[in-house]
């Protein structure tokens, strides 16, 4: 389940933004009201781990649920898979998910296609395009969500509080309904398919440790990794059957992953510990849109607090940093920068930590931006623009295009300014939904340079 936490990186530090503090970093028309933004051909960051510790995540996500309880057997489709639509599919969502749907077949090799009308023994995921509200009266905290054994919300509504929708339940997949709110952005839409459709083809887990995984509700990963298409590849394969305990299924999957995975031979295993529930809840708390500043602020704290007690110096501690900077009031401006800084290290020494550097990398520019100084605006931009070029994520780079923009405009390059501005329209508009919400992100950016140029004059 896709639950509402996202991380919106470019408001992380813009209240904290103060004249000085990056120095220690130095060493058109009017287009349509939403425009398809269309990626080249897909480059995913590729799986870049230890099998041994693949191995291990892939058993952690796949005998629990999120909530905790433990999931007894394997379970899977058997079979080619069918996708059928319900509803009014938005703008832009049937290409998009034609586009996962190669994707799966290319690089996890499952047999899977979008149908107009499957066969009754035809293994099915139902794809259903709802109105927001409809599916938040219901499920209050997703996003979207996928629902097994049902192929309709009226059904899933009839049954919701029956077994008969508990995954815990379920050995052989045969049918699952994935519902998506048809009135958000053409990027959260997308992103919803990506999520659910993966989950119902495989783990129903997340984790917040897995950098490099959508399986992990701090939702920097937009799209299937390279590391995502691997587990499902393996969750797929003819070794492992519907109804295999934890132990039968951990046996083979050393076998399975080197087979699919040779590089992965090599790699350096890491240990793990569990990760305490208070932990997990504590960066909900954080995250959680609805909490209030006050409540989150304090989720943060003890996140950050139960992560340096466990003595963790992995991703997790890395996680708990970036919050408190976050969520950081306006006089610690230097403690969250020190925190900022920390958790980029984690990450760039972290598989997979790339895509969550990048998202500082962009923290630090709005930093940059806000003290006036531009050349430090395209360093930063300038390192984390390919990494959301390559994970597709469309708000992520149009961000950084009208960050540079400005940066551009404080260096008196207002022509390639404005044909920056421009370019990064597209994206904007599918990342962030319509013509007058890309405007709006690209205004807001644009008062902090205005900002610095006023703070330059005196």
């Amino acid at each position: 389940m896709k639950a509402l936490l996202a991380i919106s990186a470019l408001s992380v530090l813009a209240a904290c933004a103060q004249t000085g503090q990056v120095q220690r970093l130095a060493a058109g028309p009017e287009a349509a009201p939403i425009a398809v933004f269309r990626p080249g051909a897909p480059r995913p960051l590729p799986a870049s781990r230890a099998n041994t510790d693949m191995s291990r995540d892939f058993i952690e996500l796949g005998f629990a649920m999120e909530s905790g309880r433990p999931i007894a057997q394997f379970s899977r489709f058997d079979g080619p898979v069918r996708v059928v639509t319900r509803g009014a599919p938005p703008a832009g969502s049937l290409p998009d998910l034609e586009r996962l749907l190669t994707r799966l077949r290319a690089e996890a090799g499952i047999d899977i296609a979008r149908v107009a009308q499957p066969a009754a023994d035809d293994n099915v995921i139902t794809v259903e395009f709802l109105p927001r509200r409809q599916m938040r009266a219901i499920v209050p905290t997703a996003a979207c969500f996928v629902v097994p054994n049902i192929a309709s919300w009226s059904e899933f509504v009839a049954n919701r509080r029956s077994p008969v929708i508990d995954w815990t339940q379920v050995v052989q997949r045969t049918r699952a309904a994935v519902f998506v709110p048809a009135d958000t952005t053409p990027q959260e839409v997308r992103d919803c398919l990506h999520e659910e459709i993966g989950q119902a083809l495989g783990p129903l887990n997340d984790l917040f440790q897995l950098s490099d995984s959508i399986f992990n509700d701090d939702n920097f990963q937009t799209t299937l990794t390279g590391f995502d298409m691997l587990l499902l590849r393996v969750w797929n394969s003819p070794e492992l059957q519907p109804g295999m305990t934890r132990d039968q299924v951990g046996a083979r999957l050393p076998t399975l992953f080197n087979r699919f995975n040779p590089s992965g031979r090599r790699g350096t295993a890491t240990t793990s510990d569990l990760t305490p529930r208070a932990w997990r809840e504590a960066v909900e708390q954080a995250l959680a849109s609805s909490g209030g500043v006050t409540n989150r602020r304090a989720g943060a704290a003890r996140a950050l607090v139960i992560a340096q007690e466990q003595g963790w110096t992995d991703t997790r501690l890395a996680l708990s940093l970036m919050l408190r900077a976050r969520l950081a009031p306006r006089d610690q401006g230097d403690a969250a920068l020190d925190a900022l800084l920390t958790a980029a290290e984690i990450y760039r020494n972290t598989a997979g930590g790339e895509v969550h550097a990048a998202h500082i990398d962009m923290q630090l520019a709005v930093q940059a931006l806000a003290s006036g100084q531009p050349e430090m605006v395209l360093a930063l931009t300038d390192r984390a623009l390919p990494i959301a070029e390559r994970t597709e994520n469309a708000a992520f780079q149009a961000s950084l295009g009208f960050l540079r923009a400005e940066a551009l405009s404080l260096l008196g390059r207002d022509d390639e300014a404005e044909r920056l501005r421009l370019d990064s329209l597209p994206a904007a508009r599918y990342g962030f939904g319509s013509e007058a919400a890309a405007r709006a992100r690209m205004d807001e950016i644009a008062r902090i340079g205005s900002a610095a140029r006023q703070i330059a004059r005196l």
